[in-house]
Formats: C-alpha cells, sequence, structure tokens
C-alpha cells in the first residue's frame, strides 16, 4: 500500500488522490488474487482431488465428493487472503479481520454439516442402516455445530469469549427447551426405537391414528416418513411412536408365511348326512378317497364295537357332507403349493351366525408379498366356492334384488295359472 502509494506520488499525483487511488488498486489486486486463488483451487486442486477419488478402489470417499464437501473447503482460500492483507487497511482492519473470520466459521459449519450428511449417505452403504439409522444423531450434531458456529461468529464479531455468551445461556434454558422440545422428545424417541429394535427402515407398519399404512422410507430426528401403498406420504412424529401402539409386521416377513383367515359360510339348511350314492361319489375325489375309506372302516368298528342300531341315522356316528367337505379343505390345503406346511394350518367350524355355519380356513402362505399372498388366497377361495355344491352344500348368501323379482315373477305366474284354471 505504501509503495503504490510513493509511486503515485512520484508520477505527480495529488497526496489526496493517492491514498485514495492506492486504495483503490489494492482492493482491486487483492480482488484478482482471490479469483486467481479461488479458480486454481476449483480448476486445478479440485481436479486432481477429483480425479484421484475417481480412480481409487475405495467407494466412501465418492460420496464426500458427490456431497461437494471439498468444494466448500475451497471457499476458505479467499477468506485466508482477505485476511491476510487486512493490515493493510490499518484504520478497517479489525472489522475486516472479524468479517474474514466470521465467513470462515460459517463455511467451515458448512463443511461439517456436508461431511455429516456424506457420513450418513457411507452408513447408508451398510445393512445395519436399516436396522441402527443414524440420522436422528447426525442431526443432533448438526444442531450442536450450528449453535456453537453462531455463538462463535457473534463472540468474534463482539471482541468476546464463546464462553462468556455460552455463561448466560444458563437464563434461556427454558426456552431453549421450549423451541428445541421436538427435537429433544425425537432424539430420546429415537434411542429408545434404535435400543428396543422397535422399526427399521423398510419396515411395513401400520398406525390408524395418523393414517399410516406402508413402508418406512425414512427415520429422522423428528420424523418418521412412510410410503403408504397408494404411494402417499404420511409423516409421523418420532416419538408418537413410542407414546402410541403401531403394528409392525417385520415379524409376518421375516417368518416366511403370512395369514390367511377367511371364512365361508355354508348354509344350514343344506347340511345332512351322506347317501351311499353321495359316499361313492366322494370316493373318486382325488383328495378323500383314502379318507373315505379310513372314515368308513373307523365309523363301522365304532357302531359294531357299541352295538348300535344303524337302520336309524340318528343313531351311532355317521358321515355328514359338512364334515367331508371340510376334511376335503384340510387335505386339498396340504397339497397346495403356496400353502406353508409347516405353520399352522387349521380348518374349522365357528359359532353359527343368522349368516350361516362360518367355515374358517385359518392358514399361512409360503409367500409373503402381497400380490403373490392376495393370488394365493383367491385362487383358494375361488376353488372352494366352485366345489361346494359338489358336496350338496350352498354358500349363504343374503337375497339379492335378482332373487326377490325371480320370486315375484314367480308369484305372478302362479297367480295367473289358477286364473286361467278357474275360468
Amino acid at each position: 500500500m505504501v509503495f503504490i502509494h510513493k509511486q503515485l506520488l512520484e508520477y505527480g499525483v495529488d497526496p489526496s488522490l493517492a491514498d485514495y487511488m492506492a486504495g483503490t488498486i489494492m482492493i482491486v489486486f487483492i480482488g484478482i488474487l482471490c479469483i486467481i486463488a479461488n479458480f486454481i483451487t476449483k480448476k486445478i486442486v479440485m481436479r486432481v482431488i477429483t480425479h484421484f477419488i475417481t480412480n481409487n478402489k475405495v467407494k466412501w470417499d465418492d460420496l464426500l465428493l458427490e456431497r461437494r464437501v471439498f468444494h466448500r473447503l475451497s471457499h476458505i482460500v479467499p477468506a485466508i487472503i482477505i485476511y491476510y492483507f487486512a493490515p493493510t487497511f490499518s484504520d478497517y482492519q479489525h472489522l475486516i479481520e472479524k468479517g474474514a473470520i466470521a465467513y470462515i466459521i460459517i463455511v467451515g459449519a458448512l463443511v461439517v454439516n456436508n461431511f455429516l450428511n456424506a457420513l450418513n449417505d457411507v452408513y447408508q452403504t451398510f445393512e445395519i442402516s436399516k436396522i441402527k439409522p443414524i440420522k436422528g444423531y447426525i442431526q443432533v450434531v448438526k444442531i450442536v455445530v450450528f449453535i456453537l458456529g453462531a455463538i462463535t461468529v457473534i463472540a468474534n464479531l463482539m471482541g468476546k469469549s464463546p464462553f462468556l455468551l455460552l455463561s448466560g445461556f444458563g437464563a434461556l434454558s427454558a426456552v431453549l427447551l421450549l423451541v428445541f422440545k421436538d427435537s429433544i422428545l425425537g432424539l430420546v424417541a429415537g434411542i429408545q426405537l434404535a435400543a428396543n429394535d422397535m422399526v427399521h427402515v423398510g419396515d411395513w407398519i401400520e398406525m390408524p391414528k395418523y393414517g399410516a399404512d406402508g413402508d418406512v422410507i425414512d427415520i429422522s430426528l423428528n420424523t418418521v416418513k412412510v410410503q403408504n401403498f397408494d404411494k402417499t406420504i404420511t409423516t409421523i412424529p418420532s416419538y408418537a411412536l413410542v407414546s402410541d401402539s403401531f403394528k409392525n409386521w417385520r415379524g409376518m416377513q421375516a417368518s416366511g408365511g403370512r395369514r390367511i383367515k377367511r371364512s365361508i359360510f355354508i348354509d344350514t339348511n343344506t347340511i345332512t348326512f351322506c347317501s351311499e350314492d353321495m359316499i361313492e361319489k366322494f370316493r373318486h375325489i382325488h383328495y378323500l378317497s383314502t379318507y373315505i375309506t379310513n372314515k368308513e372302516n373307523e365309523i363301522a368298528e365304532y357302531n359294531r364295537n357299541h352295538e348300535i342300531n344303524t337302520s336309524n341315522r340318528v343313531n351311532g356316528r355317521a358321515l355328514t357332507n359338512i364334515g367331508v367337505f371340510r376334511a376335503y379343505i384340510n387335505h386339498y390345503l396340504q397339497n397346495h403349493k403356496g400353502i406353508n406346511q409347516n405353520m399352522t394350518l387349521l380348518v374349522r367350524q365357528l359359532a353359527p351366525t343368522e349368516y350361516g355355519l362360518p367355515l374358517e380356513i385359518y392358514a399361512f402362505t409360503n409367500d409373503t408379498r402381497w400380490d403373490v399372498y392376495e393370488t394365493i388366497q383367491s385362487d383358494i377361495f375361488d376353488h372352494l366356492f366352485a366345489v361346494a355344491s359338489e358336496f350338496g352344500l350352498k354358500v349363504f348368501q343374503n337375497p339379492s334384488g335378482n332373487d326377490l323379482k325371480s320370486i315375484l315373477e314367480e308369484i305372478n305366474k302362479n297367480s295367473m295359472i289358477r286364473e286361467n284354471n278357474q275360468s
């Protein structure tokens, strides 16, 4: 600055104008120097770093590059140059230095923010990230970093010690607790969720209170995002998963079987003892041939041992069409390729209702995928509804409009016949 000022005076420039011109020339020089330094940093140094990172075998450093950690770091170079040249402007030295330091602190906080994002990305490449997510903890660290950065910037501009400002935070603790209430609750909830292994990314959960029914796609400090099956996104407060109840289907998915629990309602008016013709017909059904033979021998032996008069079907034991149908369903499921044979398999009667006799199928498919599960379940009931009539049974159904219309038409037809006969 002094050198430039002397040179201008030697050229005959007015002293007052020389001071102004020297300052302007110095500012332009520093600006050009900062631009050159920034250009060298971004175009040369960053290219070397990028080339090294993209050509090595390590993968995690690629994420540092994607998160622009080194690009953020390059912004510190111009600030260092400005700080170095601050003594040139003695009247504004302290102001320039404080501004440069504040800028460096802010850039440093942003670098740490990008680095933490990259750290989370690296962690998510491991399978354990679905079980133990760290996004919530990283967000807590970010809050701490930005708070400390803000305190340091303010202390630097005020020319005070950061510890002096921190000591005054004791009086603001109540306000801070109120402002960061959700974050604190979220942090505690995140620790509980991880410690108790309650929910992972990718889990299918149901939480009717919040309208959530789908897969967990993100777990953060304050929220858990659930992508519902209609592709909408439901955001649930993290602490709600601890304070409220929810259903996690992970156990079903891990077991390898998904439950079928559905009933067929049989019209009780069609339940009857099996006639000889029915038994002979059932004997030719693939899944019943052995069952019918064994059951007939068992019933005959029982009636013979107890000297029961079988001329009346009420006496002793006899086959019923509902019992044979139940046995058929059981054998059919035992031979179905979509049913998990290592899990519970039941065909049972429930208490009769006004809709008939419920015959419940309780079994598990061997594939937990939703579309496959629904296909297996539908195929089973398609078949059972179709074969029920082969056992002399009718599936109960409330009368429809067409049924009432047919009855009315039959009544009208009979009335017309009677009228014609009378005439």
